[in-house]
């Protein structure tokens, strides 16, 4: 049974659909096929977790977009959130100087 959800093909993380243990497997459906990784933390429901490895700074996109960019590396399986997240909308410190 699934139990992420994946709606873009760019998605490096999905949204758990019900409580996931460390150890156990998340499993989601895309494009009429099935695939699963095993979850290294509690991934509770409604939180993110990592489908593929994220490098430390590289982009964090959920639904298609860009919602944040990785603090650290994420590895696949790891709970995504604002331990491991850095926002990137709003900050003049990001921002390129013409």
């Amino acid at each position: 049974m699934n139990n992420v959800i994946v709606i873009n093909e760019l998605d490096n993380v999905g949204n758990a659909v019900e409580d996931i243990s460390a150890g156990g497997e998340a499993v989601y459906l895309f494009s009429g096929k099935t695939y699963s990784l095993k979850v290294v933390d509690d991934i509770r429901f409604g939180f993110k977790v990592a489908l593929r490895e994220i490098p430390e700074g590289g982009d964090i996109i959920k639904y298609g977009e860009t919602i944040g960019r990785a603090g650290r590396a994420i590895l696949p399986g790891e709970r995504v959130h604002v331990h491991n997240v850095e926002g990137k909308r709003g900050r003049g410190d990001l921002r390129t100087q013409p």
